[in-house]
């Protein structure tokens, strides 16, 4: 079911009731005019960025004479990183409110291209817009070509479908991010010899298959002492996720490193930890309550930080850009990425 997130638009009553002033003062200070003495000015500006408030946007929305509405059709279920995005664009509200924008969360199972599908083609002349973490799959890509026909504006966000008709992808560059991993692996095992596992949510993400890609790439290239094991897919779960390594741990006694490759982290740490197996090399994804907890008590090595905050607002942002017919500032919307470990953690 869609969860809306828009608040309902502020006006400069609400910030000149805030500051503690007249309209007319919240009109001067917004225009320079003299006659505010700087302490106020300061107090009416504090209350315009605490609440991102831009009345010359507003008053632009206002005069293109229509609200816009934008789905993100998100993973269901309890996926820490997707969570974030979520809360960031719970807290864009009043920056949509002052747009007009309404943006709507719809959940689906991201692994069923059926029931990914079939979120998508529900959305059909619903949306000025829709981003959508994508299966690469023919039936998705048949939705999303459906839903640009239609003349809705897509942009897949985090996993991509490059053979796809959507307008523009939103994420980092998933092949750099597994190179990365197979380096930080490979070296922090150091001049130890035996297997690799890796553990994935389904290489039928893009995302996925890119990182495993890039991360097979360089244990090839630069550490052909390590054997990589056959990719074993948890669905991002927890449970799901902890069995699988468990039976792999049980039956290989020489794996020395660990690639995980989305979610399900929690599982995974828990079946190196049952196992007794500390020494082994943990890398993985993004800076969750959880990933920073295990990088504290020295379960995992490094975690591959992508910025959840920056991706949803460049999704809104490219969406926006995408339905007015203006240009997308490519560079600012470049989601990079970090290497944390223990040592910096933000």
């Amino acid at each position: 079911m869609a969860e809306t997130l828009t608040a309902s638009a502020l006006t400069l009553k609400d910030i000149a009731r805030e500051a503690g002033v007249s309209l007319a003062t919240v009109d001067r200070v917004l225009h320079n005019r003299p006659g505010v003495r700087p302490e106020t000015v300061r107090r009416v500006k504090a209350a315009i960025e605490r609440n991102s408030f831009q009345p010359h946007v507003a008053a632009a929305e206002l005069a293109r004479g229509r609200a816009r509405r934008f789905a993100f059709v998100m993973p269901s279920g309890p996926n820490p990183f997707m969570q974030q995005i979520e809360a960031y664009l719970g807290e864009m509200s009043v920056w949509l409110s002052a747009r007009r924008l309404g943006v709507e969360m719809v959940a689906t199972d991201v692994f069923d291209a059926s029931a990914l599908a079939a979120s998508l083609e529900a959305l059909s002349g619903d949306y000025d817009g829709v981003a959508v973490v994508a299966l690469d799959h023919p039936g998705v890509r048949a939705a999303i070509n459906d839903l640009v026909d239609a003349g809705t504006k897509v942009v897949t966000l985090v996993s991509d479908v490059p053979s796809s008709r959507r307008h523009h992808y939103v994420g980092i560059d998933n092949i750099a991010a597994g190179r990365t991993a197979g380096a930080l692996v490979g070296r922090l095992v150091g001049q130890r010899s035996g297997k690799v596992a890796i553990v994935a949510g389904s290489q039928g993400l893009r995302d996925h298959a890119e990182r495993i890609f890039g991360f097979n790439q360089v244990m090839a290239t630069e550490f052909p002492g390590l054997g990589v094991l056959p990719v074993l897919e948890g669905r991002d779960e927890d449970d799901r996720s902890e069995q699988l390594l468990a039976r792999l741990l049980a039956r290989h006694a020489d794996i020395v490193g660990l690639y995980n490759v989305g979610a399900g982290t929690q599982g995974v740490a828990k079946a190196l930890s049952d196992a007794g197996r500390d020494k082994v090399v943990f890398v993985g994804h993004d800076v969750t309550v959880l990933t920073r907890r295990l990088l504290l008590q020295g379960v995992m090595d490094a975690a591959i930080s992508q910025n959840p905050g920056h991706e949803a607002r460049a999704a809104v942002r490219v969406l926006l850009a995408l339905a007015r017919g203006e240009p997308i500032l490519r560079e600012q919307e470049k989601i990079r990425i970090d290497i944390v470990m223990r040592d910096n953690l933000p």
